[in-house]
């Protein structure tokens, strides 16, 4: 666990799991005969293996997908929005006078961070289940 790169998951199904669950950065219980204790201390809980697929593949698929998108549109819109101050700061000698409003930047970021992303991360499915 030494090694900031791996991501460990562990799925088990009863109170002999519950050690391994937690050490785990991602546990998933399952409900199973032998009891609650490793739904309990789990991330996730599921009742069936059959569950897991859905759960690893298409959701996981999913979120790695959406982060990804996430990070690219936070570079192009900060870059968007700095790159004209920046250019506007060389032709001024760097006075510290801004090219825009403060009501505008907010502006911006309130409308090209928050609405696109919520709309895409509600709508968007690059596949289908």
């Amino acid at each position: 666990m030494d090694d900031p790169d791996v991501i460990t998951l562990s799925i088990g199904d009863g109170a002999n799991d519950v050690s391994m669950i937690r050490e785990a950065h991602i546990g998933i219980g399952l409900f199973g005969n032998e009891g609650m204790s490793a739904v309990q201390s789990s991330d996730f809980a599921l009742g069936e293996f059959k569950f897991l697929w859905r759960l690893l593949m298409h959701h996981g698929r999913l979120n790695y997908i959406r982060n990804s998108e996430l990070v690219l549109y936070f570079f192009y819109k900060n870059f968007v929005l700095t790159a004209p101050h920046v250019y506007f700061a060389v032709l001024n000698g760097f006075s510290g006078q801004t090219i825009y409003d403060d009501f505008y930047i907010s502006f911006f970021n309130l409308f090209h961070t928050s609405w696109p992303l919520t709309i895409k991360s509600c709508f968007e499915q690059d596949v289908s289940y």
